[in-house]
């Protein structure tokens, strides 16, 4: 074997070995880093260059301000006021608290971008409602679990700035509009199966409101709802950037909790952000290890092979995509989100745009296909926080989330295959 295949086997075959044997990822990707550069004779100073050199980026500004404005809004009440909106809209129809947990996840995937974030913050509300009203306890926590994928391609996401940053480039705003079409037709789709299921099960309706109780939750609503429209419209406007729309969201998502809501008060401050610095200090080091990781990876020219030899077993688009989602798939499986995007986006990137795809659309497409893995064990964070919420275990989630799962690859595969879905808005909007 050549050093280059020695090194490459010691590089990724390292990482692996230390994740099965349950090596927190960011040690892992620095371990086997560490050892390959020293077989390949190349300094760990380097190392610590690259480390630094990735976490350096005024685009990761924008995360944490983004975590921060979602645990004010988890807090502040805001996910209340999106489930009493969803419920005026929906809520009166046969299986409508099952479109109202659709609807509220669309409505707060729109602000929290988080799915761990919608599972833990409506969940807690709707599920309790749905069981009180008839629902099985298992369908409802799976349809929360499920419906939570809505918060990673909706707008604004974390996870689009990450990919930005490992694809080296791409605009935020794009990838932001990008995923707004999907994320929409994914909860339009697991409506339309929740109402199938509600009518067969014969699940109950819900009550109608007056009038003047629409009108004041709507107002309610929009108050919080208006947190998405100062980042969307900001960014894809160029009146400020990512960075600077997340700061203004965070304190708009302040104002609107401790003063017009009135649910956040000064004494759950600590608590929140105690959690923003425990997550920050997670993606950082993790953003910072993959970093260097990604640099061997390219030194090596790991992406240049694996793009040659995914063309040597065929050029057949159709059929590459499908290999590429099913790796991604596989991936999302026994990874978390952001490690898989900083280490999977250098190598597969020159891949599809041998392919004529475009960045945006790959973009999507593989948020996509790793908001699936977060609902999916053994290591879908949305999958356990929403057990935890629902009190059931994860097999019989799992179990009445089957079908639900099919709904998600019909809607990914959409995603792949008609790239309008991704480009259009944001080629109609920013050009």
């Amino acid at each position: 074997m050549t050093t280059v295949g020695i090194a490459i086997w010691l590089l990724v075959g390292g990482f692996v070995a230390l994740i099965i044997i349950k090596v927190p990822i960011p040690i892992a990707l620095m371990a086997s880093t560490a050892v390959t550069m020293i077989y390949l004779g190349l300094p760990l100073m380097t190392m610590v260059q690259q480390m630094a050199k990735s976490i350096n980026s005024f685009s990761l500004m924008a995360v944490p301000f983004f975590i921060l404005a979602g645990e004010i809004m988890g807090v502040g009440g805001i996910s209340d006021k999106m489930v009493d909106f969803a419920n005026a809209i929906v809520g009166r129809f046969r299986g409508g608290l099952a479109c109202v947990n659709c609807l509220d996840s669309m409505f707060f995937g729109g602000i929290s971008g988080s799915a761990v974030a919608d599972v833990s913050s409506l969940g807690s509300i709707v599920i309790p409602m749905m069981e009180k009203s008839g629902y099985d306890r298992d369908f409802s926590i799976a349809l929360t679990v499920t419906t939570s994928c809505q918060g990673v391609l909706i707008p604004p996401s974390h996870n689009m700035i990450f990919f930005a940053l490992a694809a080296g480039g791409v605009s935020v705003g794009k990838l932001f509009l990008g995923g707004a079409i999907p994320g929409i037709m994914l909860g339009l789709l697991l409506m339309a199966y929740s109402l199938f299921v509600s009518v067969k099960r014969n699940y109950p309706k819900g009550e109608a409101m007056g009038l003047r109780q629409i009108l004041r939750i709507t107002k309610d609503a929009l108050i919080a709802l208006f947190t998405a429209v100062i980042i969307m419209g900001g960014v894809t406007l160029g009146w400020f950037t990512a960075t600077e729309s997340a700061a203004i969201a965070c304190l708009y998502a302040f104002f609107v909790s401790m003063f017009v809501y009135k649910k956040l008060k000064w004494r759950d401050m600590p608590r929140i952000l105690g959690n923003v610095v425990y997550t920050l200090c997670l993606s950082y080091s993790l953003i910072a290890a993959a970093g260097a990781f990604g640099y061997v990876l390219a030194f090596l020219k790991v992406p240049a092979l694996l793009t040659n030899t995914l063309l040597s077993v065929t050029d057949n688009r159709v059929v590459l995509l499908l290999l590429i989602n099913l790796m991604l798939l596989l991936l999302g499986c026994i990874m978390d989100m952001a490690p898989i995007i900083f280490i999977v986006t250098p190598i597969l990137l020159p891949v599809v745009t041998t392919l004529g795809m475009d960045p945006v659309h790959f973009g999507v497409m593989m948020i996509f296909n790793l908001a699936i893995g977060l609902c999916t064990p053994p290591v879908g964070s949305a999958l356990f926080v929403g057990c935890a919420v629902g009190k059931s275990t994860i097999e019989r989630v799992t179990k009445e989330m089957l079908p639900m799962y099919s709904v998600m690859i019909v809607c990914l595969m959409l995603v792949t295959f008609i790239p309008a879905l991704s480009t259009w808005l944001p080629n109609l909007v920013m050009g």
